[in-house]
């Protein structure tokens, strides 16, 4: 599974210790030091994997991801000092796909980049997408509208909707939905649903206030429904 990746990484010392964890995986990699170089090494080679440092001169990690996610699909691995959970969940709402605290094993990150890249090119089929009411979560193409209108969505959310498309009216618990999120069980907790349960309602719903579709089942989770509100959800 060799796939090209970027890593961007400012300590010299580290970013060599990880492209020969890579290129002994067979990846091709290349590697820069700041930000600006990040953002310009994706948007000229398209690369499948960009592994990137939160703690990066010129332009930081975080906008990085913010400025790549609002126009590439470029899987982000981002590596960070930073553990706290509010870091985390900024991580997830600007679009990563993965997040790996430092110290880290080097052989920890060769199997979150498997997962990934293996994740990734696992091939949907191609009647997958998935239809609820004005709503249509397409894995294939990863792509979300409503009522025909695209619908841009982080790679958490999207994961999120997902699971709740494939059983429409089920309802799931924070855990549950948690399992769904790969990569982040270590970190993360039910906050985390909550934030992309927030999100999703601002970018589907007429009245984020009044939601219809992706309702709360008070005592249990959440469930995705094609319309209509019943008695105990919100």
């Amino acid at each position: 599974m060799c796939a090209h990746i970027v890593l961007a990484e400012d300590d010299e010392k580290q970013a060599e210790i990880v492209r020969r964890y890579l290129e002994h995986e067979r990846h091709s990699v290349v590697v820069v030091h700041d930000g600006r170089a990040a953002i310009d090494e994706v948007r000229g080679t398209r690369p499948d994997l960009l592994v990137l440092d939160v703690m990066m001169p010129k332009v930081d990690g975080l906008d990085v991801c913010r400025i790549l996610r609002a126009e590439s699909d470029v899987l982000v691995l981002m590596l960070t000092a930073r553990s706290t959970e509010d870091d985390l969940l900024l991580g997830l709402d600007l679009g990563a796909d993965d997040y790996l605290t430092k110290p880290f094993s080097p052989r920890e990150l060769m199997a979150r980049v498997r997962t990934l890249l293996r994740r990734a090119r696992v091939a949907a089929p191609e009647d997958s997408a998935l239809r609820v009411g004005p709503l249509v979560v397409d894995p294939l193409r990863h792509e979300v509208t409503r009522e025909g209108v695209a619908v841009e969505c982080t790679p958490g959310e999207f994961r999120l909707l997902e699971a709740l498309a494939a059983q429409p009216e089920r309802v799931f618990t924070r855990e549950q939905l948690l399992e769904h999120m790969h990569g982040f069980d270590r970190y993360i907790t039910g906050r985390t649903i909550d934030v992309h349960v927030m999100n999703l309602r601002k970018k589907i719903e007429p009245d984020p206030r009044k939601p219809a579709h992706l309702v709360t089942v008070y005592g249990v989770g959440y469930k995705l429904t094609g319309g209509g509100r019943r008695a105990g959800a919100s």
